[in-house]
């Protein structure tokens, strides 16, 4: 394995340090076997992950994760930092995570994500703060961000088009629900702001609506 691969825990955190040169499958396969080594050692804990030492797509890093999740009995919280601050992004949002054991509730993060903050999760989350531009939030199911969304938003990022994202001040710069692409209209130079309203997304007739939160809009809300 060359140590091509070092593991670095640190409170409910563990940063995967990669070599920069091998090639990408034989990372994996290193990545597996240094998870099934550790996996006595870190067994079902919850954790975030830090991926350093290596320029990756976002499909790399979803790979990386898969491969982590079948090769230890770890439960991934979420995918943290992308930038030249990372670990210091990194150990402050893990002081704010408070996470819900019900596998229903999905899971809480307190706090606004700024400066290129990212997180990724395998649950649903609700964010009680705002989503800047320029960060990113990804889901395999439900997000709820209950503040401004201005930066980006995947829910369903499995694959699912049954998901929804709900914010209570929708501006995304990207959003998507599964394999669908919103793109909101262009709003011209001269037009008044409007008032901010809650908002949520979903897809409906292989499209992504987004509407007004109202009664009549959640009794007839399926999924």
């Amino acid at each position: 394995m060359k140590n091509s691969v070092i593991l670095k825990s640190f409170s409910s955190g563990i940063s995967i340090i990669m070599d920069s040169e091998i090639p990408f499958d034989e990372l994996l396969e290193d990545i597996a076997v240094k998870f099934r080594e550790a996996d006595n050692f870190f067994k079902n804990a919850s954790v975030a992950i830090s991926l350093e030492g290596r320029i990756l797509s976002e499909q790399e890093e979803r790979t990386i994760l898969d491969v982590i999740t079948q090769n230890s009995r770890l439960n991934v919280l979420c995918l943290m930092g992308r930038d030249e601050d990372k670990n210091i992004k990194f150990l402050g949002i893990q002081n704010n995570l408070n996470f819900q054991k019900d596998e229903n509730c999905g899971q809480f993060y307190r706090g606004t994500l700024k400066d290129g903050q990212s997180i990724e999760t395998e649950h649903s989350i609700i964010i009680l703060g705002d989503v800047c531009e320029g960060c990113s939030v990804y889901s395999a199911k439900d997000i709820v961000i209950l503040g401004s969304l201005t930066g980006e938003a995947y829910a369903g990022a499995a694959g699912s088009n049954n998901h929804f994202v709900v914010a209570l001040d929708m501006n995304p710069e990207k959003l998507r629900i599964g394999d669908l692409e919103y793109f909101p209209p262009k709003a011209s130079k001269w037009a008044l702001k409007s008032k901010a309203v809650p908002k949520i997304a979903y897809t409906y007739n292989g499209n992504i609506q987004v509407e007004s939160i109202t009664k009549d809009v959640l009794e007839s809300f399926t999924l």
